[in-house]
């Protein structure tokens, strides 16, 4: 049995944020291609208009996706100093029998 004690807090969310910014990317670049394809990409309030927001918008996911995950690491940290943190069960596979 393994127990995770700690989460190192920057270095979690620095790869929270990075994977939140990429789920971002595939969906919201070509959403807003598709988008100004069609005249739908008008956003009041956002210069050079609905592009703009397009390419905003992972950044966005990206630093609040890094935020989130440091607050809740930390949030974690706290916690298993009281309750002793995650149990895990790990297995060992031996690589030379596939």
């Amino acid at each position: 049995m393994k127990r995770i004690k700690k989460f190192g807090v920057y270095q979690t969310a620095k790869v929270s944020g990075i994977i939140y910014f990429l789920i971002a990317a595939v969906f919201m670049i070509p959403f807003g291609i598709i988008s100004s394809m069609f005249g739908g990409g008008n956003f009041p309030g956002f210069p050079f208009g609905g592009g703009f927001f397009f390419i905003f918008m992972p950044f966005l996911y990206g630093i609040m996706g890094f935020i989130m995950a440091a607050i809740g690491c930390l949030i974690y940290n706290l916690i298993a100093n009281w309750t002793g943190g995650i149990e895990l069960e790990v297995e060992t596979i031996d690589e030379n029998l596939s």
